[in-house]
């Protein structure tokens, strides 16, 4: 397994507890959680899906 890469990441204190209570739910860490959202994330842009404003996602 390739080495991960570390680094810091400011958030709202809002929105980290929102991501903790959802981490949570899905028996996930924080960290985990946030990892799992991004990588979401790339896939729908990969995939050529449309940005929700109207614009293309690429």
């Amino acid at each position: 397994m390739a080495e991960k890469k570390a680094f810091p990441l400011r958030l709202d204190p809002a929105l980290y507890e929102a991501i903790r209570r959802w981490a949570d739910a899905e028996f996930r860490s924080v960290n985990g959680q946030i990892e799992y959202l991004l990588q979401q994330a790339v896939e729908q842009r990969k995939k050529g899906n449309k940005d929700p404003k109207g614009g293309d996602a690429r």
